[in-house]
């Protein structure tokens, strides 16, 4: 699981923010299976979770794909002139029980600092330590001269835990693989309909098809059954497609008539239910793009279901959903301690995360009320006098 994740110098965060899973009011977990990250429009929500994709792109490609001519495909923060800035990213991991801190600073041309702690029975200890004047291994990781040939080997772009997992140093592999195999995003640079994924999940168990059917029947969509038939594909292949039942046996329709909100739920569930199954962490940027307000908090109950999220899975994703705060229904969807904020400072274009934690909210609080109020900051400042004089070309005079 994932207690937090520390970002800095990326994209519109200047500064270190550190986003906290970590559970500040529940008695019954440390960690908490969901983050809701709130703000304005272009506030920089989503360069928090582009910096954890970041982060993971890094971990798997820096060593086998990055060019060693063209450094560190790096987005520092560009609104200043310190090119030299390093870039830091780090996450807190609990993996099988033992906790571990991984992190590593960059710039544009080489990785300036990377390390990997582990806390067997709460006690550090080093698995390794880099810097630029080489890698120091833990007393407690072996083959020591296999260790010095892959600290040669290392390029000044590429991380060593890219290198070393790819070598099997055991001490490593768990870290490496939750990056790999652990983290699933949906962000809204990326995000496509995969009908091949969808079909291949349904075809691949009978209990996950009908799984989804019943997600999608009682999502009120309209649809009664689904189908996966053969179709040509362009090159002559038997292609797999999915076919959409609504009604009784009447109308078959192909995903492509379905609705946006539709093909969302659709495209977004084997993802969530292989993360619920297994675990890990599903990132969504603009989790209310597609998906109605209550539908969307179906999916957070999901998460914060023990008896459905067997496997500790996580969610995080970004949204302008106020109604989540304080659900018409009356159910919580989110706790006061999984409710985060970004805003951006109008004058240096630096992004600011904090929670909502720091504003010390009681049980009893209309949270939608009060963050649209702008108690708690994050919300844009929409003059309706300026809205109307900039669409009647009335300006100011300087």
């Amino acid at each position: 699981m994932l207690r937090s994740f520390r970002i800095g110098n990326h994209r519109s965060f200047r500064d270190e923010h550190e986003l906290l899973l970590m559970a500040a009011y529940a008695k019954d977990r440390d960690i908490l299976p969901v983050a809701a990250i709130y703000g304005a429009n272009a506030s920089g929500k989503s360069n928090l979770l582009t910096g954890l994709r970041f982060m993971a792109s890094a971990v798997r490609d820096s060593f086998a794909s990055w060019n060693p001519g063209l450094g560190v495909p790096r987005r520092r923060f560009a609104l200043d002139d310190d090119e030299e800035s390093p870039s830091v990213f780090v996450v807190e991991l609990v993996l099988e029980d033992v906790r571990y801190t991984y992190g590593f600073e960059v710039n544009d041309f080489e990785v300036l600092d990377e390390w990997l702690y582990s806390y067997p029975e709460g006690r550090k200890r080093v698995v390794f330590e880099r810097s630029l004047n080489g890698v120091r291994f833990g007393s407690t990781l072996g083959d020591r001269a296999k260790l010095e040939l892959l600290s040669n080997l290392l390029r000044r772009n590429a991380l060593f835990l890219s290198l070393a997992a790819q070598s099997d140093i055991a001490p490593v592999l768990p870290v490496r693989t939750w990056f790999l195999e652990a983290l699933h995003f949906r962000l809204g640079d990326c995000v496509q309909v995969d009908e091949a994924g969808i079909v291949d999940f349904l075809d691949a168990s009978q209990a996950d098809h009908d799984t989804v059917v019943d997600l999608v029947r009682v999502a009120d969509l309209g649809i009664s059954r689904l189908f996966t038939v053969s179709a040509d594909g362009i090159d002559g292949s038997k292609l797999r497609r999915l076919r959409v039942e609504h009604g009784v046996g009447k109308w078959l329709f192909p995903l492509a008539d379905e609705s946006v909100g539709t093909q969302s739920w659709l495209g977004l569930l084997p993802t969530a239910l292989t993360v619920l199954r297994n675990g890990g962490v599903l990132v969504i940027d603009e989790i209310d793009a597609s998906l109605h307000p209550l539908l969307a908090g179906r999916l957070i109950g999901l998460f914060r279901d023990a008896a459905v999220n067997v496997a500790q899975a996580q969610l995080i994703f970004t949204t302008h959903d106020a109604t989540l705060l304080h659900p018409p229904l009356g159910d919580e969807v989110l706790a006061r301690d999984e409710v985060w904020f970004v805003e951006k400072d109008r004058e240096t274009g630096a992004s600011t995360l904090y929670p909502l934690t720091d504003f010390k909210p009681r049980s009893e609080d209309n949270l939608e009320r009060r963050y649209l109020a702008g108690r708690y900051g994050a919300v844009p400042e929409l003059s309706e006098d300026e809205f109307s004089k900039a669409a009647r070309g009335v300006r100011d005079e300087a």
